[in-house]
């Protein structure tokens, strides 16, 4: 840096060394010409001014060279502090690193013996663990010998008695749910109930499979079995209906699974008996009338069932197969008197609720009415009433309802599920059906074989002609516990494995005994 400066100086002064000249020399000359006659004067001055021009050259030459050692000193005391400054943060960033790895090392000193400790309780730890097995064994011995039962038979004992503590705990719950679910929704389905059924009010019904026709006198039966019995033979061949003509004071019995022929024939009788003229052709006549009438009466029976209930727009072949069901019953229940109080309880239920009561009543009416030809046509009764409605293009909620009444199908509407509820209640009310004997002795037995087959049951009743079972359990095996379970189980295997009109009670009574005697 020193020698750049220097070089300029130098470049400095001999540029003014040679310019200082050159003006020097046109001054002279230029003074020459003026001054022509004193040319010794102006060679003085020239002389002088030269001088003067050298003299200031080496002045500017000094002035640069000082200049230049100047800066150059500057330069150095500048770049000398920088190495200081230099030198002082190294000295600085070295010590903050000594600092730093003694720190590190004091660390390294201190997880050694924290390792060093750890080891020692380590292994300190591990000598207790081994005594504290020890222990442990010599108390299990000893409490083995004290109790007399091994581990095994304590943890199982223990188990039994967290199970039985769990049982106790989830008996109490579901207790508790089920209470509350039923106050809740055994009150509106009450309301519901109790309403529809207070509103329809029916008859208790009671059919038969045979019909007495009364006779004026014990000599009309000769007439009615005619000579060498023809009259009889062409009367049962026309109608289809068997004729009982036993002892009965003034009366013949007609026996038919067919109540429309056994109508037709009782009609028929009754007309030949007020005529007098028993003979073939006169019964032939006389089936004929009796048909037509009880085909009137079957149109007349459905259009009446439409109207009292109020649905129209169905199908005229529907409405005749719903007077048909006026000679058809189940358990001795009318099927068209249930059906219209099916169609009344699911408008009313239908009302409480909120949905279309027009179409509640509607899918009630129609519930059964594959029971008008279950006797003429293959399958249940369900299955031909959904194939009747399809066929007569009813709405698919009608056909759901009539194939999901008996729960065959799952329901898609709430109006199937008020349809179940309706056919329920009319066919569980008192008095609406009623069973063989053969039956009714089955279902009890079935009901108290059901409930025999539990663990903890001593003995069963079936009661209230069969709509409750009170089930008598041993208190030393089945706890207060135990019995709410015990009722679900029983409740659950008996709608697995009966069929049964409404719902059956299942009652646990546990009763515990202490017996003493004062001497």
């Amino acid at each position: 840096m020193t020698t750049i400066i220097i070089s300029i100086v130098v470049a400095v002064v001999v540029t003014l060394l040679i310019a200082v000249p050159v003006s020097c020399k046109v001054a002279v000359a230029n003074k020459v010409k003026q001054d022509s006659d004193t040319v010794g004067t102006a060679e003085d001055k020239a002389r002088n001014i030269i001088d003067d021009a050298l003299k200031t050259a080496e002045t500017k030459k000094r002035e640069a060279q000082l200049e230049a050692k100047e800066e150059s000193l500057r330069m150095k005391n500048d770049l000398e502090k920088e190495t200081k400054e230099r030198r002082a943060e190294l000295q600085k960033y070295e010590k903050r690193v000594l600092a730093k790895e003694e720190a590190v090392e004091k660390k390294a000193n201190n997880l050694e013996k924290r390792e060093a400790d750890y080891t020692a309780k380590e292994t300190e730890i591990k000598k207790k663990e081994k005594k504290v097995d020890e222990m442990h064994d010599q108390e299990v011995q000893e409490l083995e010998r004290i109790s007399g039962l091994t581990s095994e038979q304590a943890k199982e004992y223990l188990l039994k008695s967290v199970e039985d503590d769990v049982k106790h705990d989830t008996a109490k719950l579901y207790k508790e749910l089920e209470s509350k679910a039923k106050e809740d929704a055994g009150k509106k389905a009450k309301e519901y109930v109790v309403s529809a059924i207070q509103k329809c009010a029916v008859d208790h019904v009671s059919e038969t499979t045979i019909s007495v026709v009364q006779l004026p006198n014990d000599e009309m039966k000769g007439r009615i079995i005619g000579r060498e019995g023809r009259n009889i033979r062409t009367l049962e061949t026309m109608t289809g209906v068997d004729l009982i003509i036993d002892d009965t004071p003034e009366a013949v019995v007609l026996s038919s699974f067919d109540p429309i022929r056994r109508e037709v024939a009782r009609i028929a009788l009754e007309k030949l008996i007020v005529d007098g003229r028993i003979h073939p052709a006169r019964i032939e006549e006389m089936v004929e009338k009796a048909q037509k009438e009880v085909d009137a009466l079957i149109r007349e029976e459905g259009d009446n069932a439409c109207m009292e209930v109020g649905v129209h727009g169905i199908h005229p072949e529907l409405v005749r197969l719903l007077g048909r069901m006026r000679y058809r019953s189940s358990y001795g229940q009318n099927a068209l008197k249930h059906s219209i109080e099916v169609a009344q309880l699911s408008g009313l239920l239908a009302a409480e609720v909120g949905v279309d009561i027009r179409m509640a009543k509607r899918a009630g009416l129609l519930h059964d009415i594959g029971k008008s030809i279950d006797h003429e046509v293959e399958g249940s009764h369900i299955q031909i009433g959904a194939d009747l409605c399809k066929k007569y293009k009813e709405s698919a909620l009608v056909i759901n309802t009539v194939e999901s009444h008996h729960g065959d199908v799952e329901p898609e509407s709430l109006i199937a599920c008020i349809v179940q509820a309706a056919d329920a209640i009319s066919a569980a009310r008192p008095g609406a059906r009623r069973e063989t004997l053969e039956t009714y002795t089955n279902r009890l037995k079935q009901l108290e074989d059901i409930t025999n087959t539990f663990k903890g049951v001593d003995k069963s009743f079936a009661i209230q002609a069969g709509r409750e079972v009170r089930v008598m359990v041993v208190p030393e095996t089945v706890n207060d516990a135990d019995m709410v379970l015990l009722a679900r189980d029983i409740s659950k295997q008996i709608e697995q494995e009966l069929e049964y009109p409404g719902q059956i009670k299942v009652n646990v009574i546990r009763e515990s005994r202490v017996t003493d005697y004062a001497k």
